[in-house]
């Protein structure tokens, strides 16, 4: 694990950027971070912890995974994410499909319905029981009046170790009841969790630079000040690493004049393949 560190760490001093990242190879049960307990701006990353604590409420009998939702006017204001908002107001969907949106195309309409369901003391409390003592939720959704170029997530943040233990809890979770147990949840809904997050539609971080085909199963997020994407790579079918990476204080452009945000999302695609090349592979 120090020469996969070590390697990690390499990509990262090159960028004139803050890179922070943890990292947990599944086979040996050995870990590394960089920074990893330093909060950053969670953005979208955060709503891992979000389907985690709905899950709970529907395993709780809270809420049903088929209930249905409606999106009216007010969901579609606010800071612009996935598809819905561009959407005629007043369509409704289940649950389980309101989840489906928020994970894959990171949705904030969705977001913002989920929102309505699980007030930000419940979805807290949900990072306490799962030990991510670093991570911090003030609102489920950016503000509706939040300027697009604000510079701080004030909304969440969290950790690159938290996001590591959580995956690996889910994962745990998927295989062991008591596991899942801690989480409020079931073994096969840690497993819809992963599911779900392999439907991932933006590929550009952590499986960016893996072998077409690699499954992976992460959440991404992103803002003007730097990319983020945590998630559970697999390797002929079984789980092979967790990695979590942020990127802040991303410049607009370096000074070739390549776009910041682009260089951070290779530079986290870069980590990743870093990890695959080394882990396994003695």
């Amino acid at each position: 694990m120090q020469e996969v560190a070590a390697a990690l760490d390499a990509i990262c001093d090159a960028q004139p950027f803050d890179t922070s990242w943890h990292l947990q190879d599944l086979l040996t049960g050995a870990a590394a971070s960089r920074f990893g307990d330093v909060p950053v701006p969670s953005a979208s990353t955060r709503k891992i912890a979000f389907m985690m604590a709905t899950l709970a409420a529907v395993h709780a009998g809270r809420l049903r995974l088929d209930q249905t939702l409606v999106a009216d006017a007010r969901f579609m204001q606010g800071v612009p994410s996935g598809v819905l908002y561009y959407m005629t107001p007043g369509f409704t969907l289940p649950l389980r499909d309101a989840i489906v949106q928020m994970i894959v195309c990171s949705d904030n309409v969705c977001t913002g319905l989920i929102g309505e369901l699980m007030p930000v003391s419940e979805l807290q409390a949900f990072c306490g029981r799962a030990g991510m003592t670093g991570t911090r939720i003030n609102a489920a959704v950016p503000p509706r009046d939040m300027p697009q170029d604000t510079v701080f997530d004030f909304v969440a943040q969290t950790t690159p170790n938290d996001q590591g233990r959580l995956m690996q809890l889910i994962l745990d979770g998927s295989r062991d009841p008591a596991a899942a147990a801690s989480l409020g949840v079931t073994p096969d809904l840690c497993r819809m969790a992963l599911q779900i997050m392999s439907w991932q539609v933006f590929r550009e971080g952590i499986p960016g630079l893996l072998p077409t085909g690699t499954t992976v199963a992460n959440k991404t997020g992103g803002g003007r000040n730097g990319k983020m994407d945590v998630g559970l790579v697999y390797r002929d079918g079984a789980p092979l690493f967790i990695l979590a990476a942020y990127t802040d204080k991303v410049p607009p452009a370096l000074l070739d004049g390549m776009p910041g945000l682009a260089i951070a999302s290779q530079t986290i695609a870069r980590l990743s393949r870093a990890a695959w090349d080394r882990i396994g592979t003695a």
